[in-house]
């Protein structure tokens, strides 16, 4: 891991291994991503959160510049990487202390869809245009009724000639307000359980019955734009099923979250480090009854503690980036890496927030904010009671 992305002083040596993972010909886009980061994305960070959404033009810098799709195959438009290529983009975002841009949706899972079922026609059609940033990606899952169980769906899609008929609501859906493409789970056979669901990628320029509801405030993620979308009657083209074939969405669901909640882990581990590296900063400087607050035991077994379960989720996460790179990450450790650590996350970074006392409840501070950015990582990609169900469903 990189050291020069700090503000104040070295990095805590227990926090600057580098990752096996994490070879040399990764460092240009890890350079160029933090670069952009700095740039583009941390200075406007106020203005984001008070309009719930990046700018437009983000994304097209982001495209321009190789950011987005650096996974997909240059067939299609992007990077021609790997997962790791993607790690370390997502581990630079939260370095930055960035939780605005909504980019692990968009490259690590949208377009990883698209690439896994499309036919060779959908991929052609609609990789290379997320890759420049034309279109902004979005999957909705989420109901106002159906959350982690996606069998308890509405959504229904019916099929009229060469064309679906779209109905139903969802929530919760990042990128929401500005996605051009939209995978929508829905039910093609409601009578077939599981067997009755399947992908269709909406279009949203021009599409009738389509609406965007309201950007929702919620207690952290202030600057991301997280939507309720609504779909009435929307007429899609047959052509727009995800693969061609009814049926297979509940599968493609199921192949895909686990690379879902590894983006998860890979930027909770590095929130989690981040939060540990500004609180030791600020021990350091801050004093009360007349030394650093470094000098109190209370600091530095509290912090020695923090930096352990860093340590520790670092070397987990990093086994599941190598195994994942390899294709022998199964469904249960990915659910392990989710659950722990986001929940190493919540604890760190509360333990962090302590620390900084009243400073810590202060908004301008960025421990607070990594706090209440923390929070939603528990529940989203399968809250963490889900995660464990399904290790225990594999002992």
């Amino acid at each position: 891991m990189g050291r020069g992305w700090r503000s104040h002083g070295e990095a805590p040596a227990v926090l600057t291994r580098r990752s096996p993972w994490l070879t040399e010909d990764l460092d240009p886009i890890r350079d160029l991503a933090r670069t952009f980061f700095a740039k583009e994305v941390a200075p406007h960070q106020e203005r984001f959160a008070a309009q719930q959404h990046v700018d437009r033009e983000l994304w097209h810098k982001a495209g321009e510049v190789g950011l987005l799709c650096p996974s997909i195959p240059e067939t299609y438009g992007g990077g021609g990487g790997t997962f790791a290529h993607e790690a370390v983009i997502y581990q630079e975002q939260a370095r930055a202390g960035d939780s605005s841009f909504g980019i692990g949706v968009h490259s690590g899972i949208v377009a990883h869809y698209l690439l896994g079922y499309g036919t060779e026609e959908q991929k052609r059609r609609w990789l290379p245009r997320l890759a420049s940033g034309e279109l902004v990606g979005a999957i909705a899952m989420t109901e106002p009724g159906a959350g982690s169980d996606l069998q308890g769906i509405t959504t229904r899609a019916v099929r009229d000639g060469e064309e679906y008929v779209l109905t139903g609501a969802k929530t919760f859906i990042t990128n929401g307000s500005q996605a051009g493409l939209v995978i929508v789970v829905a039910k093609t056979d409601p009578a077939a359980g599981a067997r009755g669901v399947s992908l269709l990628v909406v279009e949203t320029d021009g599409a009738e019955g389509f609406r965007r509801g309201r950007v929702l405030h919620k207690v952290g993620l202030h600057g991301q734009d997280t939507a309720e979308l609504f779909f009435d009657d929307v007429r899609v083209p047959a052509a727009n099923l995800l693969g061609g074939q009814e049926g297979q969405g509940f599968v493609q669901l199921m192949q895909q979250l686990p690379q879902e909640r590894l983006i998860i882990a890979v930027s909770s581990i590095a929130a989690l480090e981040r939060a540990v590296e500004v609180t030791v900063d600020y021990v350091k400087q801050r004093k009360a009854f007349g030394r650093e607050l470094l000098g109190f035991q209370n600091t530095r077994f509290v912090l020695a503690e923090c930096a352990t379960e860093a340590a520790v989720t670092r070397s987990f996460v990093d086994d599941c980036v190598q195994r994942h790179l390899t294709g022998e990450l199964d469904a249960a450790t990915a659910a392990m890496a989710k659950w722990w650590s986001t929940d190493r996350l919540c604890r760190v970074v509360d333990e962090c927030v302590q620390l900084f006392g009243g400073y810590g409840y202060m908004t301008e501070y960025p421990i607070a904010r990594a706090w209440t950015d923390a929070r939603v990582q528990r529940i989203y990609g399968g809250t963490n009671e889900i995660m464990k169900e399904l290790i225990a469903r594999s002992l």
